[in-house]
């Protein structure tokens, strides 16, 4: 069976839809972006949310502090950094909590993709995560994925009901990542959601 995390969600009916179609993550998006959700509001959704699904929390170039705050409280239970954090505060923040850490790679950016992700498979994370984009909806040649990625990784950027499969079979992907595929107007959509988590776990 296949995984799948769904990110971006900040409404209560977005929990409510969680908690029925069961993604084995979701996400909170703290860095700014149209998605964000402030710590309040996402202590309220987390509140909402089934215990047993886990919610990573994106942050780009954000506070340790912040970020530990944010674990402590319970409100994420694993971290997912998309800015230009260093080994150093990586390491820092892996000394104030005990959770799984995700460093995203963003593949257009580089023409040097394998190298790009090789490089960030050196940092001490637990997973990575493989982006075409910044949330944009935007796939990339999977292609460029090296052959052995020496980290799971979850795989970013487009990722729909429609090419779930073909991205799980073609790619050694731990697990696959959606926001805006399974959207309508801005909002996260039942119907999307549940057939895109429908198609994952069925593989």
């Amino acid at each position: 069976m296949g995984k799948i995390k769904i990110c971006g969600l900040r409404r209560r009916e977005d929990i409510a839809f969680a908690n029925e179609l069961k993604p084995d993550y979701i996400g909170f998006v703290f860095a700014e972006s149209k998605r964000k959700v402030t710590e309040e509001e996402a202590v309220t959704l987390r509140e909402l949310l089934h215990p047993f699904i886990p919610a990573a929390g994106v942050f780009v170039d954000q506070s340790t502090d912040f970020i530990v705050r944010l674990v402590k409280r319970g409100i994420i239970q694993m971290v997912q950094l998309h800015g230009r954090e260093s080994k150093q505060e990586i390491m820092e923040l892996r000394s104030q909590v005990q959770c799984p850490v995700i460093k995203a790679v963003r593949i257009p950016q580089s023409a040097e993709a394998k190298e790009a992700v090789l490089l960030a498979a050196e940092l001490p994370v637990d997973y990575l995560l493989l982006d075409g984009g910044a949330g944009d909806g935007r796939t990339f040649a999977w292609e460029q994925i090296p052959a052995h990625v020496p980290k799971p990784y979850f795989l970013a950027g487009g990722i729909s009901a429609e090419n779930a499969k073909e991205a799980l079979l073609r790619t050694d992907a731990f697990a696959l990542d959606a926001s805006s595929s399974v959207e309508t107007d801005g909002k996260k959509d039942y119907d999307k959601m549940r057939e895109l988590i429908r198609r994952v776990h069925n593989l």
